[in-house]
């Protein structure tokens, strides 16, 4: 039997990561992914000749640069296209767009408002002043707040610096930011109800929780702090598709001599003398490590491949806890041309970014009202694209490939669990909303594939189908994430981590739980650092 210096649990993008770094540092790692292709929730594939879809996470932005440049993923191949612009399309026929052109912007927000139109750069300075002080923690282990090692200490006393750093009145906008709705947010800024809508989606995106749901706001914040070629805030396409950055990183680790191993599904972590020492795997094979590492996500971790009788019992208790509630689906749609949107100009810009068609937070409200009955959206969100009018990799000539995102959708319905026939209705309820809005949308559509948090789950292993491994609320970000006591990457045994983004940051397509993480086990092993972020000394 190889033994190896560290086994990664998952080929997710944050598993590659943890596992490139550790790579890096001179360790021999095993990656173990239970799917025959890599990248979890960062995938590219074909599932209709000729297209390929990302069939899970679509856009990139939260990809930390700090991370691109260490593992020279561009060398590796990836390649991010920026996007402009976007627009919601409303009821009554008429539309708001947004333009990359501030002047433009300003001119589209006044048709509208010219109140909300001024307006618009007060509430863009105070985002970006959240987000000024957000993105240095991200690449930063939270400190333990109960404890008194010099490291934690310094880690508080940066946090508190940053804090003290906005001033006494922005401190008092800081903490009522973090703890209101998006729509009270957007409410003291704005009074036009189409805007309001327009900038509300990014606060309720991945988690399941209202517009008038406290914390929403900081939900927003988390959407705002990537960046595409250093312009903050903006997404792009990862050319080839998502599985592109997955496949980046993957490189990365190759070279740097680790190893990936395909349908190889993990079935429990083994525990020898109160350690992790390997994994077993269902096949019955047995892989040894001193250091294992698990990029799925917390509930699913100790609930599913540990052993109870080898975990403290608040450890138990906590996962079972663990907010991870499902509230997303997804569509992927190969067309056979361009579809029409007869409220915008011809030759629009606006096609090019994502489009929208809930245009008041009323409608916003009573999406969520269906979620809560147990029920998929019937007027839902959608945060759609056209990948292919940037990146033409993705489909034959002339034709097009739609991603589309819906909020919300119950991981399981309050008829029972569900059923195919019950994910073809859902499906048929997107498409239905996107085609009030495009009269030749169904007449172009040559196949779509539907995903409910059913297949969230069962295929990518996203615990019900919740995007961000749990969900981003006060109550779990910082030292609370996962769960207090165990927010510094470091499992409740010797040699056992986390690196999913159930830990520090939290989700989307950034990588920085597992490079984290990696920063960690180095640190633990007394390594010489390969990994940027925080450098404080225990």
């Amino acid at each position: 039997m190889k033994r190896y210096d560290a086994i990664v649990i998952g080929a997710g993008h944050n598993g590659l990561a943890n596992a490139a770094f550790l790579a890096r540092a001179g360790l021999s790692v095993l990656v173990l992914e239970r799917n025959p292709w890599i990248g979890g929730a960062a995938v590219s594939r074909e599932l209709h000749p000729g297209w390929t879809y990302s069939n899970c996470s679509y856009v990139c932005s939260l990809l930390r640069p700090e991370i691109y440049r260490a593992l020279d993923l561009g060398r590796h191949g990836l390649q991010v296209i920026p996007y402009g612009g976007g627009v919601t399309l409303m009821e009554n026929g008429d539309y708001l767009g947004n333009y990359t052109d501030p002047e433009r912007q300003h001119r589209e927000f006044a048709r509208h408002s010219p109140r909300d139109a001024d307006a618009y750069g007060r509430y863009s300075a105070d985002v970006m002043r959240q987000t000024r002080l957000i993105r240095p923690l991200l690449m930063r282990t939270p400190p333990d707040p109960t404890s008194l090692r010099p490291r934690d200490l310094a880690e508080l006393t940066f946090l508190l610096r940053a804090f003290a750093a906005l001033g006494e009145e922005a401190l008092y906008d800081t903490l009522r930011f973090w703890t209101m709705s998006i729509a009270d947010f957007l409410r003291e800024y704005f009074e036009c109800e189409v805007i309001q809508a327009h900038l509300a989606g990014s606060g309720i995106i991945g988690t399941a929780l209202g517009v008038y749901s406290p914390g929403t706001a900081y939900v927003l914040l988390h959407h705002y702090m990537g960046d595409v070629d250093g312009n903050i805030g903006s997404w792009g396409f990862a050319r080839g598709g998502m599985g592109a950055i997955s496949a980046a990183i993957a490189g990365a680790l190759r070279e740097y001599g680790g190893e990936i191993r395909t349908e190889a599904e993990v079935a429990r972590i083994v525990v020898r003398n109160g350690r992790a020492s390997g994994v077993a795997l269902t096949n019955g094979d047995e892989y040894e490590a001193p250091v294992v590492v698990s990029n799925l996500d917390a509930r699913r971790t100790f609930l599913g491949i540990m052993d109870e009788c080898d975990l403290p019992p608040d450890v138990v208790r906590r996962a079972r806890n663990f907010k991870i509630r499902g509230s997303s689906g997804k569509l992927n749609i190969a067309l056979d041309g361009l579809p029409e949107f007869p409220a915008l100009p011809a030759g629009s810009p606006l096609v090019f970014g994502d489009m929208h068609f809930i245009d008041t937070l009323e409608r916003f409200e009573r999406a969520y009202d269906d979620w809560k009955n147990g029920t998929w959206s019937q007027d839902p969100y959608l945060d759609m694209l056209i990948p292919t009018l940037v990146d033409r990799t993705l489909a034959p000539p002339g034709k097009h490939m739609m991603t589309v995102f819906v909020q919300y959708v119950p991981p399981a319905l309050a008829g029972g669990e569900w059923t195919d026939a019950a994910r073809d209705a859902f499906g048929r309820t997107v498409i239905d909303q996107i085609a009030r809005y495009s009269p030749n949308f169904k007449d172009l559509i040559l196949h779509a594939e539907v995903r409910t948090p059913r297949e969230l789950e069962n295929e990518v292993g996203l615990t019900e189908g919740n995007i961000f491994q749990g969900e981003l609320t006060m109550d779990q970000i910082l030292f609370n994430r996962p769960f207090p006591g165990y927010a510094q990457y470091r499992g409740p045994l010797p040699g056992m981590y986390l690196c999913g983004s159930s830990t520090h940051p939290g989700g989307g397509v950034m990588a920085a739980p597992g490079a984290n993480a990696a920063r960690e086990i180095l640190r633990d092993l007394r390594r010489p650092a390969t990994v940027p972020g925080s450098d404080s000394d225990d």
